[in-house]
């Protein structure tokens, strides 16, 4: 994505993934032990720093970010109302170009145009990536339902 668009990256492989491991891991025991509350969770800083207070949705965030890290991933922060040329958002939805063309012809994921160009939100594009995982969820369902009562399912 262009630089312009990006509110930070961290290059794949530039932090060490045992580092970025345990950072995750400890996290997600944190979160494990406390699924529901608190809404603000505190970091405590060395050296006699004050603790942070941070909002939890943001840690859940940083715990998927260090994940990924973990794994030797590159990981770019992106806002929700950043735009993506219709190469990135097929890129996202790892779909081909001419693919994600016919979504956007189609009216299935909402885009605009600049001169010749389409546009696409990446709010846009993750609702449509939502709405489709929520309708393949189902269509497996279903047919997890049909195969019981087929009896085809042990």
């Amino acid at each position: 994505m262009p630089k312009h668009k990006t509110l930070g990256s961290v290059p794949a492989g530039s932090v060490p993934t045992e580092i970025a491991e345990r950072a995750s891991r400890r996290i997600r025991d944190y979160l494990d032990r406390h699924p529901e509350k608190p809404d603000t969770i505190e970091v405590k800083m060395e050296h006699g720093e004050p603790s942070l207070v941070l909002p939890r949705q943001a840690v859940v965030m940083f715990a998927k970010i260090l994940a990924q890290l973990a794994e030797g991933e590159g990981v770019s922060i992106v806002p929700s109302h950043a735009e993506l040329t219709t190469q990135q958002a097929a890129n996202l939805l790892n779909v081909s170009r001419p693919y994600l063309i016919g979504l956007l012809d189609s009216g299935d994921i909402p885009h605009r145009k600049v001169g010749r160009h389409r546009r696409v939100r990446l709010a846009d594009l993750q609702e449509y990536q939502r709405k489709d995982d929520a309708t393949r969820r189902k269509a497996a369902d279903d047919l997890g339902e049909l195969t019981q009562e087929l009896g085809l399912y042990p």
